[in-house]
Parts: C-alpha cells; sequence; structure tokens
C-alpha cells in the first residue's frame, strides 16, 4: 500500500516519521516479547526491516506481531492523539458505568450485559473461525489437490497439516455450542460443557503446532517461485477470501488454541457463582489452560530429540538401542559415585536420567568433555530407595547421601551416593519427575513416530562426519546451556554445568517462532 506520496514504509520510519497501522484481525498472544491488539487498534510501527514481523507500539506496549494482521494506515498525518483520546475515554467511561452501577442493556444488571457480550462474541468469532477454515480447505487444498503438476501429497501435507482434522472437529464443536446458546437470552447460555466434552479433542491441534515451522519452511521456498504466488492468490480471489496472504491464514488455528482460554477467563469473571454455567465454565478454564500446556510442552519435546540424538552420536563405544527408541526427554543429569553387586569398588560416573531409563558414562581421563558409554538402567523395572547416611545392608559398607536402584525382579541393584544432601535430594525428586512425566505420556498418548527418530538420528549423523573427533561440537553442553540455562555465562566451567542442570526448562510458547525474529533487533 502506498503512503506518503509513494514512499516505502522503511523509508518513512528511518525519515523519523511516524508510521501507524490499523489492525486488521485480532493477535492474541502469551508470549510477552509478542504484541497483542484487537482488530482495529491503531499501532504505531517502530520497526518494518522484516516483511513478515515488525516491532510496534500501543499506548505504553511494545512488542513482535505478524505484518499480515496489520494493513497501514493511507493517511498517516491523521494524529495519533485522537486514537488514544478514544481510547481512554472508551475506558474511563466503562469505569464510570461500573462503579455508576448503571444498566448497559434493556432491564439487564451491568455483569449480566458483560456476560451476554463475552457469550456473543465466543459464538461470533467461532463461526468466523469456521469460515477461514472452510476456506483454506475449500479455496486451497482442493485446489492444490487438483495440480498435481505443482504439489505433491507430503507438500501439502507439510504446509497444511492436519487442519482437514481440525475442521472437521470444530464444525461438530460449533454444533454443540449453537445448541446451548441461547439466542433470546445470550447471559443465560450454559457452554462450559462444550469445552468439557471436547478437552481430549482439543489435542489434535498439538500435531498442527509442532508442524507449523516446517509448513513456514515449505511454503516460504514454494513462493520464491512466481507461478505458485500467483497460483495461491487465484485461489483467494476465487475464493472471495479477504486480502491475507496464506501463511497469515494458516497461523489461524495456532491463534485459536490460545485464545481459549482468554475467553473463557472472560467469561468466568462475568459470571456469578450462583449461575448454573459457573462452574461448568470454571473447569473448562483449567481444561484449555492444560490443553495450551500440553501442546507447548509436546512442540518442546519434539524440539529437543535432534538435540538428544546428537547427544547420543557423541558418546563413545555407544551400545544397544538408540535413545529415541524408548526416551524423548532429559530430565536431569549428574556425577554420582556408583556401585553395583556382585563389585564393591566405587566407580564416578556421570548419569544421564531420560524418560523410562538412565544411561551412564565414564569421563575421559584427559578430555573431562569426551564420554564413553558404560550402560544404562531400565526405569520402567526399577524402583527407587531412599537410603539412610549408615552402614548400607546390601553392600555392608558406610555410606552417605545415598540412594539405591533395586530391579523389580530383585536381580540387580546399584548404590548411587552424591556429595552433597541437597544433590541427592535433587535426585530423588528427579526420579519421582520421570515416573510422573512416563503416565502422563501414557495417559495422553504422547509417542515419537518413527520417522521422527530416524530423521533425528540422521541429522545427529550428518553433524558427525566420519573422522572427525566427537567431542569438538560438545553437543550435550551445548544442549544443557541452550536448554536449561539461556542466561547461564560461557565462562564458567563446562563441567560444572553438569550440576546446575534442572530438570523442567522455562517453557516457550510454541506459537512464536524466534527464529523469525532473531535477524533483526528492536
Amino acid at each position: 500500500m502506498c503512503v506518503q506520496h509513494g514512499r516505502s514504509r522503511t523509508q518513512l520510519i528511518s525519515d523519523g516519521s511516524v508510521v501507524y497501522a490499523e489492525a486488521l484481525w485480532d493477535h492474541v498472544t502469551m508470549d510477552d516479547q509478542e504484541l497483542g491488539f484487537k482488530a482495529g487498534d491503531v499501532i504505531e510501527v517502530v520497526d518494518a526491516t522484516n516483511k513478515e514481523w515488525w516491532w510496534g507500539r500501543i499506548v505504553d506496549s511494545e512488542g513482535w506481531f505478524p505484518a499480515s494482521f496489520v494493513r497501514l494506515r493511507v493517511n498517516q498525518d491523521e494524529p495519533m492523539e485522537e486514537y488514544l483520546a478514544h481510547l481512554e475515554g472508551a475506558q474511563a467511561g466503562e469505569e464510570n458505568r461500573a462503579g455508576l452501577g448503571l444498566l448497559l442493556g434493556p432491564g439487564l444488571p451491568c455483569k449480566e450485559q458483560m456476560r451476554t457480550n463475552v457469550i456473543n462474541e465466543i459464538m461470533s468469532t467461532e463461526r468466523d473461525y469456521i469460515k477461514h477454515l472452510k476456506d483454506i480447505c475449500e479455496g486451497y487444498i482442493k485446489q492444490c489437490r487438483k495440480r498435481t503438476d505443482m504439489f505433491t501429497e507430503e507438500q501439502l501435507r507439510t504446509i497444511f497439516g492436519n487442519i482437514e482434522d481440525i475442521y472437521r472437529f470444530q464444525r461438530k464443536f460449533l454444533k454443540g455450542l449453537e445448541k446451548k446458546f441461547n439466542k433470546e437470552q445470550p447471559h443465560v447460555s450454559e457452554i462450559g460443557c462444550c469445552f468439557l466434552e471436547h478437552q481430549t479433542d482439543f489435542q489434535i491441534y498439538s500435531e498442527y503446532c509442532n508442524n507449523h515451522p516446517n509448513a513456514c519452511m515449505q511454503l516460504s521456498k514454494v513462493m520464491k517461485v512466481n507461478k505458485y504466488v500467483f497460483f495461491f492468490e487465484a485461489c483467494r480471489l476465487l475464493q472471495k477470501m479477504i486480502d491475507i496472504s496464506l501463511d497469515g491464514f494458516l497461523l489461524t488455528p495456532v491463534q485459536k488454541i490460545c485464545k481459549y482460554p482468554l475467553q473463557l477467563a472472560e467469561l468466568l469473571k462475568y459470571t456469578n457463582p450462583q449461575h448454573r454455567d459457573y462452574k461448568d465454565v470454571e473447569a473448562a478454564l483449567n481444561a484449555m489452560k492444560n490443553v495450551a500446556r500440553l501442546i507447548n510442552e509436546r512442540k518442546r519435546r519434539l524440539e529437543n530429540i535432534d538435540k538428544i540424538a546428537q547427544w547420543q552420536s557423541a558418546i563413545e563405544d555407544w551400545e544397544g538401542d538408540d535413545i529415541l527408541s524408548r526416551s524423548s526427554d532429559l530430565l536431569f543429569s549428574g556425577e554420582l559415585s556408583k556401585l553395583s553387586q556382585p563389585q564393591a569398588k566405587s566407580q564416578q560416573r556421570m548419569f544421564f536420567l531420560f524418560d523410562h531409563q538412565m544411561v551412564y558414562c565414564k569421563k575421559d581421563l584427559l578430555r573431562r568433555d569426551m564420554l564413553y558409554y558404560k550402560g544404562r538402567m531400565d526405569m520402567d523395572h526399577m524402583e527407587v530407595i531412599d537410603v539412610e547416611d549408615g552402614k548400607e545392608k546390601d553392600f555392608n559398607i558406610s555410606v552417605k547421601n545415598a540412594l539405591k536402584l533395586r530391579s523389580l525382579a530383585g536381580d540387580e541393584v546399584h548404590l548411587l551416593c552424591a556429595k552433597k544432601p541437597e544433590q541427592k535430594q535433587r535426585w530423588l525428586r528427579a526420579f519421582a519427575d520421570e515416573r510422573t512425566q512416563v503416565q502422563h505420556d501414557q495417559e495422553t498418548g504422547f509417542s515419537l513416530t518413527e520417522v521422527q527418530k530416524k530423521q533425528a538420528m540422521l541429522n545427529a549423523c550428518k553433524s558427525h562426519p566420519a573422522g572427525k573427533p566427537k567431542a569438538v561440537t560438545r553437543p550435550y553442553y551445548d544442549f544443557l546451556l541452550r536448554q536449561k540455562h539461556p542466561s547461564l555465562p560461557t565462562a564458567v566451567p563446562q563441567q560444572q554445568v553438569f550440576m546446575l542442570a534442572e530438570p523442567k526448562r522455562k517453557t516457550s510458547t510454541f506459537w512464536h517462532n524466534i527464529g523469525r525474529l532473531t535477524p533483526f533487533k528492536k
């Protein structure tokens, strides 16, 4: 769009001009680095050097936002003060109305009217969302399948993910909402049960969100060829879709699953505890928060499998199955003294606790960053025993800060000793966390596909060419530094990082593609 005599947005900003954009869509985010806004909001564009993500400001909030969600205002000279005054006036008006307890609708008290507004918004956005999904499935996918000369089925699966499954589910979900929606008295509607009934169905968004970065890469690749640009634009025009690029439409499901907890929180806020829907809305809010948390955690797990495969490829003398054959998460690691029957000689070993198994390695005497595989323990068939300081009866020795791993069959016993009491307690918690995670994975059906496992191991092999010293890349140390301690100074001796490792990382919001943001800064 041309603004101010044809000058580009970047020219305007670099000239010191203030550039404003108007939001076409709601941008809902829980990421503190992204700027949230509603359709119609006016945003000051601070940095537009990247064509996909811009940095902007609304009043006192700043952050990244998708460029496809806004349009530059034609008249950039229109004073921002008018918009801000309108915004402040609207907020003040709301406060005054709430303070005076005035009626906002015909015969409805403030809280009931607000509940009506929230219910209407949920229904309206749900219907709009169904239309967007229909447009993608019928306007794009249907046309793409006709062009076998341009697209393979694998390409389409990468670009569109399981959006057709989401479309089928969301139609069913909307039907349930419509049945519970009271058109004459929306505030009476009881829709909380609809979310509870379908809470497990919402987990199909996990696959879509995990695939979304791949979809963006594949789409970016084909859009470098003009015939694909013209084809997708023709699809949009034929379906009479709004002027937003395909990548903008494909972001919609990612945003939608984030928006449900926000809408339900707002609904709960304006639902009286005596309302028949209150308990269901409260439960639905927790359920949808859990769904978002689960999707986020699954994305983190899938992002980490390449790093786990690289870690294994750096271990010397590896024996047995690949770590990914049973595990997908490194929960804890550290150095412990190990005694195993029948031998009674203490050995210093590095232990790596994954879901389902624990691997232990020996450090190289000269190169302390090089590890040699020495064995593993099957945590599915082990019990963890807290050992009191003093004489240990199985090994007949005095111990301190010890714990014991005994196989359920009783034919395998390992005595592990930490240097400090707090390290021992940390290990005990880690073992408990491992069992909890395994149970949770079973309940939610989380598992890696054979394709994912093979691809991760293939990528790891490529990163370690034959004849190249394995420990040079130090993938495990990088793994810990990046994943568990992003702010850890690089000057910290690498061997100390083992003892600093924490089992739970700060979860990264799945809908925020940091890769897009790294080339340029605020």
